[in-house]
């Protein structure tokens, strides 16, 4: 998993933008134009926006708004920049600015000299949050499967009267071949051959037969 370039360019990007004050986002609008950026304003039902966010979306939400955000499974955080327009300052509403994962801010009225700082602090470090919180889902997700395969080195050595070290090896070869991790691996092994360690198991692969020393 790569870390994130920086983005520095962003022509083709598209930014919706939640404000009841059209006239405070003028030069916002004006901005975003000159950069490349098609922009639209959100649809507001029930104190609620829906996004289907695509990999070039924007959110600019105005502080000042009490609504949620919507975007299907994940929260508006993982999938979407979004960068805050504030004017009252209150502790309450930069707090939702927050829970909504703004990445960066304007001041109301917006100046179109603040708009390109704001998108690409916004963007860019959204990025590379989506990128470290994936990459801490990825390190518990092989975190949890080295428990399979601890309980798969077990069952081999068990099996074929090998030290951990020889069945470690084996498992490795045998996840090589099948063109996955060695925690993936051995979490399909240990469901195929694990429920009783001292029943006799067919070999797998063209290794080391499983069957119960003696």
């Amino acid at each position: 998993m790569s870390e994130p370039r920086v983005i520095q360019n962003f022509i083709g990007y598209r930014a919706t933008i939640a404000t009841e004050q059209p006239a405070a986002i003028e030069q916002l609008l004006d901005m975003l134009a000159k950069l490349g950026i098609s922009s639209a304003a959100a649809e507001i039902n029930d104190c609620k926006i829906q996004i289907d966010p695509s990999d070039k979306d924007v959110l600019f939400i105005d502080s000042d708004l009490n609504v949620t955000v919507e975007t299907g499974a994940s929260e508006p955080s993982r999938c979407l920049p979004v960068i805050g327009i504030i004017g009252v300052e209150a502790p309450s509403r930069l707090r939702s600015l927050m829970q909504l994962g703004a990445t960066a801010t304007l001041r109301k009225p917006v100046h179109r000299a603040t708009v390109y700082s704001a998108l690409f602090v916004g963007i860019n470090e959204f990025r590379r949050r989506r990128y470290l919180a994936d990459r801490v889902e990825e390190y518990e997700r092989r975190r949890l499967l080295r428990r399979s395969l601890v309980r798969a080195v077990l069952i081999v050595m068990q099996r074929t009267g090998s030290d951990h070290a020889a069945a470690y090896d084996h498992l490795r070869r045998e996840s090589m071949r099948s063109r996955q991790s060695i925690e993936e691996f051995c979490a399909s092994f240990v469901q195929a051959h694990g429920p009783d360690l001292d029943e006799a198991e067919p070999p797998i692969g063209t290794g080391l037969p499983y069957a119960k020393k003696l």
